[in-house]
């Protein structure tokens, strides 16, 4: 009776290597994940996402923020990324809407001094009920203030600026001049465009 031929079955697990992706430096470049790869070029342009207590390890409310960096370069056994994007968890998402207020959101372009562009979505919550030309009003004040302050920062100063809170408290503190809100802030900031040899890796993701 004729053997049978048994088949080696590869193990892709021990094919695999294990880098250690680092942040960028506007957080100071601290690893952030660990994950396995096949091959360092296939590892380009794979998505990380994180919290910011995740980086930060500070207040525990921090959990309420993702950022999303997407690796870049693969050297030995780390990799460095770009920061990707940011926004709410759903979950602080869905704590913030309450009965009675008004929800006012809207989505704008801004582009840094050093030439990141972002797409930016600002959320608003009001105490109670707003008509339509202060919803108007409230968006035009919004704008203006990131209007007048990201095209002053640079990409590591808006980056810090919106995980932080920043920008945040600054229209806050124009806003409640004229307007009763009870939150308002950046609902999520995507990074749409960069320096010219990053422009392909981040629209083939």
């Amino acid at each position: 009776m004729a053997r049978q031929k048994t088949t080696r079955v590869k193990d892709k697990w021990r094919e695999k290597k294990w880098v250690t992706v680092l942040a960028p430096s506007a957080f100071n470049k601290v690893p952030i994940a660990y994950i396995p790869i096949t091959d360092d070029q296939g590892a380009v342009g794979r998505v990380v996402e994180v919290t910011l207590f995740d980086i930060v390890k500070g207040d525990p409310s921090q959990h309420q923020f993702k950022l999303y960096f997407q690796v870049s370069k693969v050297d030995g056994d780390t990799a460095t990324s770009i920061f990707k994007r940011y926004e709410y968890a759903k979950e602080f998402l869905r704590s913030l809407v309450r009965r009675g207020s008004s929800l006012i959101n809207f989505i704008a372009d801004f582009k840094t001094k050093d030439g990141y562009l972002f797409r930016i979505k600002v959320i608003a919550l009001t105490q109670k009920k707003l008509n339509t030309s202060r919803k108007h009003a409230l968006r035009l004040i919004a704008k203006d203030v990131m209007g007048k302050t990201i095209p002053e920062m640079t990409i590591e100063q808006f980056i810090q600026a919106t995980a932080f809170g920043k920008i945040n408290s600054d229209i806050l503190a124009a806003v409640k001049k004229v307007i009763h809100v009870r939150h308002v802030g950046i609902e999520k900031a995507k990074l749409i465009r960069t320096a010219e040899g990053e422009i392909a890796l981040l629209q083939a993701k």
